[in-house]
């Protein structure tokens, strides 16, 4: 039986599909969430096999007192899942400064707190599992989205170095890319009003936030669906590194990587020939 640490609880969201999934398979579950008065009915249905945590991610403290009453109560986490993040649009150029730093502190810095905490238990145990909510925005920059984009790349780049330390040490590090999911995630579109101070980039933002007003509970990923996918990764021997989930983000991130090595391929002799000549 394994104990998982799920981070961004939000009913109808991927944290809540993960406990579930996790609880139908056996396993025991620590689920965090800001706000956790939505969750304790639920806790409290699942007969001792789960606990509940209040948790701001983005407190570093928070997250280390949540992690040490997660391996008090349970004995040690085996499975993390980083699932809390939120993403904000807005132009590269005219999103304010503070809130560029709040997507970084949320989808990034927080990330990195919770595996800080997590990690010496799991090395302790030379096992565990660490599995990365990214996005295929993690992949491939989506217009209107440049800072959220640029988190999720961070957050690729951390996930990819990251295995590479812990494998020797027993713990294994998937990095999961979910496209268009059905969430709540874009629920928030219709109400909130766009925030751009340079007018040339309010077209594009209109298209934007109506393009994702037009999405919401017609997305064509099933979180369900998705985080079972996950579990069945995490069974197979070599596991992937990385997980795209949905049929659109399957497309959109083989199209852009295709395209990508294309050019890379096409620029080979310029890219040789900035090397010393051979002796």
């Amino acid at each position: 039986m394994r104990t998982w640490f799920i981070t961004g609880g939000t009913p109808g969201g991927f944290g809540m599909a993960y406990a579930e999934a996790a609880l139908e398979v056996g396993d025991r579950v620590v689920l965090t969430a800001r706000s956790t008065g939505p969750l304790r009915e639920w806790e409290q249905a699942q007969q001792g096999r789960a606990l509940v945590l209040a948790l701001d991610v983005t407190d570093a403290d928070q997250v280390r007192r949540a992690v040490a009453a997660a391996e008090e109560h349970f004995g040690g986490i085996d499975v993390l899942v980083n699932n809390a993040g939120r993403g904000w649009y807005g132009s590269i150029e005219g999103m304010a400064d503070a809130a560029v730093r709040q997507q970084f502190e949320l989808n990034f810095f927080a990330v990195l707190s919770v595996v800080r905490a997590v990690l010496p238990g799991m090395r302790a145990r030379g096992s565990g599992w660490i599995v990365n909510m990214s996005s295929v925005a993690g992949l491939v920059g989506v217009t209107g989205f440049g800072h959220y984009s640029a988190t999720k790349f961070a957050l690729e780049a951390v996930t990819e170095v990251l295995r590479t330390e812990v494998e020797p040490l027993g713990v294994r590090v998937l990095a999961v890319e979910p496209g268009a999911f059905r969430t709540r995630a874009y629920a928030g579109f219709a109400d909130e009003p766009i925030s751009e101070p340079v007018a040339a980039y309010l077209p594009m933002l209109e298209q934007v936030r109506s393009a994702m007003v037009g999405q919401d509970g017609r997305q064509p990923g099933d979180p369900r669906r998705g985080v079972r996918a996950v579990i069945a990764a995490l069974a197979q021997d070599p596991p992937p590194r990385r997980l795209v989930l949905g049929g659109d983000g399957f497309d959109t991130v083989v199209t852009a990587l295709e395209r990508d090595l294309a050019e890379v391929r096409a620029a080979e002799s310029v890219s040789r020939g900035a090397d010393f000549p051979a002796s």
